[in-house]
């Protein structure tokens, strides 16, 4: 059962948006950027209480995700990459994402928090950033 509402187009739109950000983690770090795009939908809490849908996530200014000013993430959605976004719209999680807010692709190491958020872990190239449990309880 689906964790957050979507349509194909928004579906398509993830898809794209996990494309863009990490193809080149594979298909994991993939899975763990949709983990992030979904919990921002799900969360109603701190910079994503007026999330609601998959487009205001994706389009979320400031906050939202570089690959949006690239001309890759408008290119159409793949099969592989849609089922990819499926998978994570249907609730599975991957750690260090399973509750993560944020990600990013830090220079060096990891810091310890971003955004006020405590890293969880780091995947490959990115390292990813979950908030208490009390302040998102949804996630």
């Amino acid at each position: 059962m689906a964790v957050i509402k979507t349509n194909d187009a928004q579906t398509a739109m993830l898809a794209r948006l996990m494309r863009a950000e990490a193809e080149g983690e594979g298909e994991l770090g993939m899975l763990m950027v949709g983990n992030v795009g979904v919990n921002r939908v799900r969360g109603d809490c701190l910079d994503f209480g007026n999330i609601r849908t998959i487009e205001q996530m994706v389009f979320q200014r400031p906050g939202g995700f570089e690959a949006t000013q690239k001309g890759y993430f408008y290119q159409r959605a793949r099969d592989q990459d849609i089922r990819l976004a499926k998978r994570v719209i249907q609730g599975e999680r991957f750690h260090p994402a399973t509750r993560s807010l944020w990600f990013f692709r830090p220079e060096g190491d990891c810091p310890a928090q971003w955004y006020g958020q405590w890293n969880t872990g780091r995947y490959k190239s990115h390292c990813f950033f979950s908030p208490s449990e009390e302040d998102c309880p949804q996630i």
